[in-house]
């Protein structure tokens, strides 16, 4: 499949854009991987057909000129539902388009549907999802990875190359190192969360899959900048973002003690030692960093992420907003109950079980402030580290995908997301690209943080990181 670089090309050049859209829908159709929940066949085509209109006049069509895209089912959009893979949500249809969508669709994207994902984004394998689980295109005995495990297969698979998700805990970086693709989590602020389903509003944002870096760098112009209907999103006007490889030569790269440790699989370690070579060899100045909080990160985002989502989730009551249960007679208080116990899957009441408890009187101190003091803490150390580092490198994933039903212990699931939920409390920006595979041919993801809105300092560093692999011919994105 071609990048989004040059379908754009292709298309402002005179190419279709219908045909283009076509033949993703086509490719859309025959997959068996329960990628998209919804696909949006005729709005599709009529957007691409506009889109052919406007070159043909001499117009302008947009940097993303007949892109395809998919949509994460938790962000969004006038066309089709909006369910966050839930009961709760699935008959729902929303009266407006996320701010997300419409920059995409202004800089001539077309929407083609909508992806499955993790109920209500909660999850690290799209196991949870109402509409059935997601099958991962390098394996499908094997999960996608979560929440946006739906995003993620549908770019590995080939069916589009650019796919919306939204990373609250790794949900981007996470799936993208399973599925063997690019995943990339802006600073907290630069993108606008208008139109997402709040999961945690002070970890959750908005970012894209790719095929590369340099795709991500193109969607990540269009998606940022200011929006008067987020007062948490930088308010910086939009403006293009181009990749410039970096420099390794001098460049200094953290490695963190704390994610080297024998709790990695062997691919993962060996992953490690074969970046670190490459890396010094091209001159880069590999630097040993202790973030001693980092085993903290996932306790701190546990207590902070559901307590946010026992609060943000109270308005699905089914009187007011989702699914009603049919209880004759029932009153307020029963029917409400009723609602959400029907409406809410097992992991979903989980947390919101979880938050309510740690915001309750008497466990308020305890839990969920000590979890802000050292979120603080936690953002305080990286910042430190970057200080005297460009970047830092870890592993994406501690493994690599695991088979569905593979993992039924809660605490073990969370810990998938050991080494990305750290971005999310610190607001720093971070990257997953493919670096090779382990033994069972599959993807093994690298993950580059940097510090609070150094998004395009990041993006060059990852794409230096790129060159470097395929020169070594290490095997990079599952569909390139």
């Amino acid at each position: 499949m071609r990048s989004a670089r040059d379908i754009a090309e292709h298309v402002n050049s005179g190419g279709s854009a219908v045909q283009v859209v076509e033949e993703a829908l086509e490719r859309i159709h025959a997959d068996t991987s329960n990628a998209f929940r919804e696909v949006f066949d005729q709005s599709a085509l009529t957007s691409a057909a506009e889109i052919d209109r406007r070159i043909i006049a001499g117009e302008s069509a947009g940097p993303l000129a007949g892109v395809p895209v998919a949509i994460k089912d938790n962000i969004c959009t006038r066309e089709g539902r909006t369910s966050c893979g839930s009961k709760m949500l699935e008959k729902y249809r929303s009266p407006f388009d996320a701010t997300v969508v419409t920059r995409l669709q202004d800089a001539g994207a077309v929407v083609v549907g909508k992806v499955n994902c993790d109920e209500f984004a909660m999850g690290s394998s799209t196991e949870t999802c109402h509409f059935g689980p997601v099958k991962n295109p390098a394996d499908p005995s094997r999960v996608p990875g979560g929440s946006s495990g739906g995003s993620a297969a549908a770019v590995a698979a080939g069916l589009v190359p650019v796919a919306l998700g939204s990373d609250t805990g790794g949900s981007i970086r996470q799936p993208a190192a399973f599925c063997g693709v690019t995943g990339f989590k802006p600073s907290y602020g630069q993108v606008s969360r208008w139109g997402l389903v709040a999961f945690a509003s002070s970890l959750d944002q908005i970012g894209p899959f790719t095929t590369d870096t340099a795709d991500a760098a193109l969607v990540f112009g269009v998606l940022r900048g200011g929006d008067p209907n987020d007062g948490t999103c930088e308010p910086s006007p939009a403006k293009p973002c181009q990749i410039k490889p970096a420099d390794l030569k001098g460049m200094r790269v953290g490695v963190p003690i704390q994610a080297t440790t024998d709790g990695n699989a062997k691919s993962v370690s060996k992953m490690m030692a074969e970046v670190r070579d490459q890396m010094s060899k091209a001159g880069a100045e590999m630097v040993e960093v202790d973030l001693s909080l980092l085993d903290q990160g996932i306790s701190t985002y546990y207590v902070i992420a559901t307590a946010e989502a026992s609060s943000n989730l109270a308005r699905f009551d089914g009187i007011r907003y989702g699914h009603r249960a049919h209880a004759p007679g029932a009153g307020p208080d029963e029917l409400m109950a009723l609602s959400r116990s029907e409406g809410f899957g097992a992991e979903v009441r989980r947390r919101i079980l979880l938050g309510t408890y740690v915001l309750s009187a008497g466990y308020y101190d305890a839990y969920y402030n000590r979890a802000l003091k050292i979120r603080r803490m936690i953002r305080d150390e990286y910042l430190k580290a970057f200080a005297t580092c460009d970047v830092l490198i870890s592993p994406t994933t501690p493994s690599t995908a695991f088979e569905l039903g593979g993992i039924t212990d809660p605490v073990e699931m969370y810990l998938c997301d050991r080494y990305t939920v750290g971005a999310n409390i610190a607001g720093i920006p971070g990257i997953s690209i493919p670096f090779g595979e382990d033994e069972q041919s599959l993807p093994l993801g690298l993950q580059l943080l940097a510090a609070p809105f150094a998004d395009e300092q990041l993006l060059n560093a990852a794409a230096s990181i790129e060159a470097l692999r395929d020169q070594a011919g290490i095997r990079g994105a599952r569909n390139a």
